[in-house]
């Protein structure tokens, strides 16, 4: 979910309601102006939370009271320069004491900079790292040496963004580094990961998690002005998503 979207109060409801339907791990993303890996519905949310004030030490203080209420890993998606702003250190301080047990950081890289991964580690947050399609054997081996948590497959060349299928080159890019990775790191595959038939299908091809997140911006943007409903449909998606990952 994104962070404040479409108000804080809004937000911290349908959060609940994506435990409540059975998530296992949830992702708050910190709204930034220039989102270079995500597609229109997330920019949209995006803007709907920055239009309502949010900021990212908002978001921190919402994170921290959803991780006072809910016993799950919590993981920040963010970019570099709202770090940055903020100053590493004191975010990634700031983020520990907040219940944070992860972070995405999709414009910092592997080896790009060691501080940020150290500093990360310095407070017990995991660096949570992504590899593309045609990530080449030898990168990808070093990416899967390097994250912590587990790996954030991206399961389609673009943006974010809900689909209706699976891309063919998601199924063989998983079967790829799970042959390479050898069960050693956990794999979860996201973008354009949207229906429960997308979440059984990458389960039954062996990823251990699947990430699904403009699918449900969809539907907070469908609702507008309805939170009781939308909390509702979030909840019930969540289940139907949840259920697909059992495998018997």
């Amino acid at each position: 979910m994104t962070g404040g979207d479409p108000t804080p109060e809004e937000f911290s409801a349908n959060a609940s309601a994506l435990v409540e339907g059975g998530a296992d791990i949830v992702e708050i993303g910190i709204p930034f102006s220039d989102p270079i890996a995500d597609g229109p519905v997330i920019q949209a949310s995006s803007q709907r939370a920055l239009g309502a004030g949010i900021t990212p030490k908002k978001i921190l203080s919402l994170t921290g009271e959803f991780s006072d209420q809910h016993d799950l890993p919590i993981i920040l998606l963010t970019y570099c320069n709202p770090i940055l702003a903020m100053g590493a250190e004191r975010f990634f301080q700031m983020a520990s004491k907040s219940g944070v047990s992860g972070v995405v950081v999709p414009d910092v890289p592997a080896n790009a900079d060691p501080q940020f991964h150290g500093l990360a580690s310095k407070y017990s947050i995991d660096s949570i790292l992504l590899a593309a399609l045609n990530t080449p054997e030898t990168r990808l081996r070093q990416i899967l040496a390097e994250t912590t948590g587990f790996l954030y497959l991206v399961s389609l060349y673009g943006v974010t963004g809900p689909r209706k299928t699976l891309s063919p080159q998601a199924l063989e890019s998983l079967k790829r580094v799970i042959s390479i990775n050898k069960n050693r790191t956990p794999v979860s595959a996201g973008f354009g990961v949207s229906t429960p038939d997308h979440v059984r299908t990458l389960i039954r091809a062996g990823a251990d998690g699947a990430i699904v997140g403009s699918a449900l911006a969809q539907k907070v943007q469908d609702h507008l002005g309805d939170p009781g409903e939308t909390e509702q449909v979030l909840k019930k998606h969540v289940a139907e998503l949840k259920q697909a990952t059992r495998k018997f």
